[in-house]
């Protein structure tokens, strides 16, 4: 699955749009966690606790709109967005959306071509 920030995948031209993708959830802050990160932030600098848990969410969130994805057909996403806040003082909601596609790599000789995409289109599977 190709996931990329912009409006278009270079060297590829899109075929087919299937609309607008997501994944999504709400974490509540481990006590533990937030009692050790509260205390480390008096001292300023990372709070390695909490990274790690924004983390771990946005590697869900892109995994469930994956999965969304490819339940439609698509074979990329483009345009892919992550938002997070807070709720209710102890979650933290994180989105990660997009908007699926079919995307078809443009050959040797094509307008926009990549190499990348040049070998894809000789080569379909990678």
């Amino acid at each position: 699955m190709i996931i990329v920030t912009t409006n278009d995948i270079p060297g590829y031209r899109i075929d087919a749009v299937f609309g607008e993708v997501m994944g999504l959830t709400v974490r509540a802050r481990h006590i533990g966690a937030q009692f050790t990160a509260s205390f480390r932030s008096l001292g300023g600098g990372e709070l390695p606790e909490m990274t790690k848990a924004l983390y771990e969410s946005r590697q869900e969130v892109v995994a469930r709109m994956v999965t969304e994805a490819q339940q439609k057909g698509a074979n990329a996403i483009v345009a892919t967005r992550f938002d997070t806040s807070e709720m209710g003082g102890n979650w933290t909601e994180v989105c990660a959306y997009g908007t699926a596609v079919f995307a078809i790599p443009l050959g040797e000789g094509e307008p926009g071509a990549t190499g990348q995409s040049i070998y894809l289109s000789q080569n379909p599977q990678g």
